[in-house]
């Protein structure tokens, strides 16, 4: 933990850089948690059953599945940075048409083109990063992307509150999202490209440079720092996408897209998409129930503090376990309280402890592990490529739990749609266990062993 402080303080620079690509994790946070109060204003102002509040939240994942899918080769055609320019722009112009929206579809239209830019800025952040930062800090400076997603869902709680008695309410809520869009479009312009990406554009100059001025003030060689990425820029060069399904990288691929199911099916985004609403079930009105839900909000970004400090000292696996084991409990914790009427009758602090509880362990588990894994998991050379599926993967999954907890609610009921999200937990547990290897002070070779392959030779980690 000292370690990883003291190399915060060594390398200001990339600290600086890395605080301004989370702005995209910010971005992604804040439209999480910022639906979930604006939500029961939506419906009331545009009558929305539960088919269209579901489209409205789970519409934005659609558009974020879009977005990964085509940010893989934007970040390869034009660089992490333009890329996350581009986000931050698009972000604007959604967060606009949200809020001035004067129906449903208008509404839904613009919620899709938010997630575009969320799903782009969520795959370049945490790949930027890990691009430009020093390996004795890469795994607490990736995770700074996920700090920045809970910071986000703790403010836009904030501004739920805040905007809860005031005339257009749901659409303050909304609009004030072009300020970190804004904040991403033109601080992104302030940092280095990646020296990775320049390389393999060929501008050999311009990657040194880059280096040594997100090196300077440390004890590492750039030049020599630059050879390792230039040998594994090269081997990137020389693959293709059919190399993602090659033994022994497609064991690596299995347990990328493993971790990236598993976020999702253990039903967070319906605890963060839906905590106003769970919480207005247990008889709250909708300003208590706004204002129960800033509790979450803290208690994500606090969790997800300690993991950033926890994890380049104890390691990805015990916190990704243990932290699921907690969070399904926590929902365990949920289905008993919807399902016997004496616990809601005499405990009704159930439903926010339990709540908390998940967001505990999920903050320190599965939620910061599984972008700091897949930044790290794959070969240099497939990194981007792997990224892009995986990151695809984990919107699609948040979009089938999101676009169905309603749904589902109302036909095996409230405590049969936690026992299952418990269940997924049950299994994400055994799943980490059996196939996901320990990454933490490890090179990429003994990563792949672990996994099970030798027949391919891997590129060194940069």
């Amino acid at each position: 933990m000292l370690e990883f402080l003291r190399e915060l303080r060594t390398n200001a620079v990339v600290t600086r850089v890395a605080a301004i690509a989370a702005i995209g994790g910010f971005l992604f946070g804040y439209d999480t948690g910022i639906i979930s109060g604006a939500l029961l204003y939506i419906k009331r102002d545009f009558h929305a059953g539960p088919l269209e509040q579901e489209a409205i939240v789970s519409v934005l994942l659609i558009g974020a599945a879009a977005g990964a899918l085509l940010s893989g080769w934007l970040a390869d055609r034009i660089g992490r940075k333009y890329t996350k320019v581009i986000s931050g722009s698009v972000y604007v112009i959604g967060a606009l048409g949200c809020a001035f929206a004067v129906n449903a579809p208008m509404l839904i239209g613009f919620r899709a083109l938010l997630g575009f830019a969320v799903g782009t800025a969520s795959f370049v952040s945490p790949m930027y990063i890990s691009e430009v930062a020093p390996p004795k800090a890469r795994g607490g400076l990736t995770s700074f992307n996920q700090l920045a997603v809970t910071t986000g869902i703790a403010v836009a709680y904030l501004v739920d509150y805040a905007f809860k008695g005031v005339t257009g309410d749901w659409r303050w809520m909304l609009g004030i999202a072009v300020v970190p869009g804004a904040a991403l479009a033109v601080g992104m312009l302030t940092v280095p490209r990646t020296p990775r990406w320049l390389l393999e554009q060929g501008q050999d100059d311009d990657a040194r440079k880059a280096l040594h001025v997100l090196r300077s003030g440390t004890d590492t060689d750039p030049d020599e720092e630059l050879d390792k990425i230039r040998t594994s820029s090269q081997e990137a060069n020389q693959t293709s996408i059919r190399d993602l399904v090659a033994s022994p990288v497609r064991k690596l691929l299995v347990v990328g897209l493993g971790l990236a199911v598993f976020q999702q099916i253990v039903g967070v985004n319906t605890v963060i998409y839906y905590a106003p609403t769970i919480l207005q079930e247990t008889g709250l009105g909708a300003g208590n129930a706004i204002t129960q839900t800033l509790t979450v909000g803290l208690t994500n970004v606090i969790f997800t503090i300690a993991a950033i400090l926890l994890l380049d000292r104890v390691g990805r696996r015990p916190l990704l376990i243990s932290g699921t084991v907690v969070a399904g409990i926590a929902l365990l914790g949920l289905a008993a309280y919807f399902g016997f009427g004496t616990l809601r009758d005499h405990a009704p602090w159930l439903a926010l402890g339990s709540l908390l509880l998940f967001i505990a362990g999920y903050a320190i588990g599965l939620g910061p592990v599984f972008w700091l894994m897949i930044s790290e998991v794959f070969p240099q050379r497939l990194r981007s490529r792997a990224m892009s599926v995986t990151t695809i993967a984990n919107w699609l999954a948040n979009f089938a739990v999101s676009a169905t907890f309603l749904t589902l609610a109302g036909a095996i009921t409230q405590q049969g749609i936690f026992v299952l999200y418990a269940a997924m937990a049950a299994a994400a547990v055994a799943f980490f266990a059996w196939r996901v290897p320990e990454t933490k002070g490890r090179s990429l070779e003994e990563i792949q062993r672990d996994v099970g392959g030798h027949d391919e030779p891997a590129a060194s980690s940069s």
